[in-house]
């Protein structure tokens, strides 16, 4: 029997990928509805105002030869905007769409609002199951495409999970965040995790493609043996990082600066990571959302991030991927 897709997987699952495939970077956004991070979780009180600023961040990634997938949830597939903006690259090839669940804002409503609820694996499996495919079945309608990747709002996994997303269809599940534990918010712990793409089952149908996230520093290769240890002590984690011994970097323009994801680059690379992932929300495409860009000048060093950071995968020889390419490549 298969082990849950909150548990690590068994020796024996690390997927292949074609020969000629190489090691490529993938561009995830986190699409979905604005709200207050330090506030508590609501069903209303939301907003869509920065979806405009998508279609700034799509003439970008034309412009670089991305070809983003943009995970969206229940508020963003039912806005008309939205859907024209996305849409519009979708159909020409020029993005991806995947599905990203929200279970406060995602119908039906049965279940309590709260801290525990906002992880969609802690809800029961039927309720799971029923927001999943209304959402899913959503976004097709209005994309027109069936989508083949999932991630779960606040990278939620439950016991159930693998088999609702098998039973759907998804190819790839994106919600691993290797490196992080989330059991103090009743959250997953993904720091046992590989972050290699491998297979959530024994029949090879799910691909589980964890965010990237490496650690770096002369006790890297003792990183997470550490990272459990300091687990709760902030100041020592800061002084491991300050002293250049140890630091967790995720490859994100939120709260990780260039500099710092380019040395993430390196290890992942180094590491023989056939995918490198990219991730950030959509609401950070404008001023004062989330607490990563709170005026132009933020705006202006995100961007300037994903300049950089491209600019070095160019130089490194990191082709962008996409959904379709990695199915392609790992035979499914």
């Amino acid at each position: 029997m298969d082990r849950p897709i909150t548990e690590p997987p068994p020796p024996g699952r690390t997927a292949r990928f074609a020969p000629d495939f190489g090691q490529r970077v993938l561009l995830t956004v986190d699409t979905e509805e604005e709200f207050d991070w330090s506030g508590p979780f609501s069903r209303d009180g939301h907003g869509l105002a920065h979806l405009p600023a998508i279609a700034r961040f799509q003439e970008f990634c034309d412009d670089r030869g991305v070809s983003p997938v943009y995970l969206v949830d229940w508020p963003i597939v039912n806005d008309p905007g939205a859907v024209e903006i996305i849409g519009a690259a979708v159909r020409d090839g020029r993005a991806e769409v995947g599905i990203q669940l929200h279970p406060w804002v995602n119908p039906p409503f049965e279940e309590e609002v709260s801290v525990r609820n906002s992880f969609a694996g802690n809800l029961p499996p039927l309720l799971e199951r029923a927001k999943f495919l209304l959402l899913r079945d959503r976004i097709a309608e209005a994309f027109g495409v069936a989508p083949m990747i999932y991630r779960a709002g606040r990278y939620g996994l439950g016991s159930e999970t693998a088999r609702l997303l098998r039973d759907a269809g998804v190819a790839i599940d994106s919600s691993v965040r290797a490196n992080y534990d989330y059991t103090a918010g009743h959250g997953p712990d993904y720091t046992r995790h590989p972050l290699q793409p491998y297979w959530v089952d024994e029949e090879r149908s799910l691909l589980e493609l964890p965010l990237t996230t490496v650690h770096h520093g002369l006790l890297r290769k003792q990183g997470r043996a550490i990272q459990r240890l300091a687990a709760g002590i902030p100041r020592l984690t800061g002084l491991l990082s300050r002293l250049g011994l140890l630091e967790r970097i995720a490859l994100t323009p939120e709260g990780v600066s260039a500099r710092e994801a380019i040395k993430g680059i390196d290890m992942a690379i180094d590491d023989g990571l056939p995918v490198l992932v990219l991730s950030f929300h959509s609401p950070s495409l404008a001023v004062g959302h989330t607490p990563y860009v709170r005026d132009e000048a933020g705006l202006d060093r995100l961007y300037g991030w994903f300049d950089r950071v491209y600019d070095y995968l160019e130089m490194r020889g990191i082709e962008p991927t996409s959904v379709k390419d990695i199915i392609a490549a790992t035979g499914r």
